[in-house]
């Protein structure tokens, strides 16, 4: 039986009469990565910094472990770490005193897993934090988030200035964090991240909820994309009720749920001149539900 670990109940935030997020519930199991998505302004980091206490929640409750998650949740934030999308430090301090200062937050010693993850993101300690490039405060960023060994990790767009090789090192920091166990809440709109190291996916639009789904089923749903010309479109279109993606005289594009045996038995009654019938890609899928 799956654990739950994390769990969003009714989650709603308004800045005055702006949605920021409306009702949006979720529950994140043991051991999973899962991928937040949403083009930017959709409402992921509102509901991130809603889930850390950072802003104050219209309504709803979050809950880690079956405990509710408020701001004097002292033991709850040690099983956390949270990467913000954009960090902010203390200037003039060196790398070194801010991994120093935030060692010192934790009762446990876990200088061993800075330092090694110090050498694999090779971050250089002896800088001051205002004189690091974005790519190098990024990687401090995950390092404050990940040595503490928290069971969660709440990740806001976390490869954003990371060059391709640290991307990968990071993939592969996240993949041993799921091999032990941990839970990891990754935010972001780059959709080939998310086919490459999530377990399940939820799309967010317009601070709503609109889809909680594994990747491959996502992956394997029957959409595809079918491109027809005729000069029987028209007639097509109001009998399929279909969503045309794009026209160009008597050629179309839409999106398709139908099995094929089906579309085409649907399309025999038709004088086809040309038809054309494409598997929806991970990014296409999450395009069809932004329609």
């Amino acid at each position: 039986m799956e654990k739950n670990i994390l769990e969003i109940q009714n989650l709603t935030k308004y800045y005055g009469k702006i949605k920021g997020v409306e009702n949006l519930s979720l529950k994140l199991e043991e051991g999973e990565i899962f991928g937040f998505i949403g083009p930017n302004g959709a409402g992921k980091s509102t509901t991130i910094r809603s889930i850390m206490n950072l802003i104050n929640k219209t309504s709803g409750k979050v809950l880690v472990e079956n405990k509710e998650f408020n701001k004097d949740s002292i033991e709850i934030k040690e099983k956390i770490g949270y990467l913000p999308s954009e960090i902010y430090l203390y200037d003039d301090l060196t790398v070194k005193e801010m991994l120093d200062y935030h060692e010192s937050f934790y009762k446990k010693d876990i200088h061993k897993r800075r330092t090694e993850l110090v050498k694999r993101l090779e971050l250089d300690e002896k800088k001051k934090i205002e004189d690091v490039s974005l790519g190098n405060l990024k990687k401090l960023g995950i390092i404050l988030a990940f040595m503490h060994e928290p069971k969660i990790l709440i990740l806001d767009e976390p490869t954003s200035g990371l060059d391709p090789i640290m991307q990968n090192v990071f993939y592969d920091l996240l993949k041993e964090e799921k091999s032990k166990g941990n839970t990891i809440f990754y935010s972001t709109h780059i959709l080939s991240e998310v086919s490459k190291i999530c377990d399940r996916v939820g799309i967010i639009r317009n601070g709503e909820l609109i889809k909680v789904e594994k990747i491959e089923n996502l992956s394997n749903k029957s959409l595809t994309f079918v491109t027809i010309t005729s000069e029987q479109v028209q007639e097509i279109v109001k009998d399929l009720k279909v969503n045309i993606v794009s026209e160009d005289g008597n050629t179309i594009k839409f999106g398709n749920n139908l099995q094929h045996d089906e579309l085409i038995k649907k399309l025999s009654k038709y004088k086809i001149d040309r038809i054309l019938i494409e598997e929806a890609t991970l990014e296409d899928m999450f395009l069809h539900y932004y329609k």
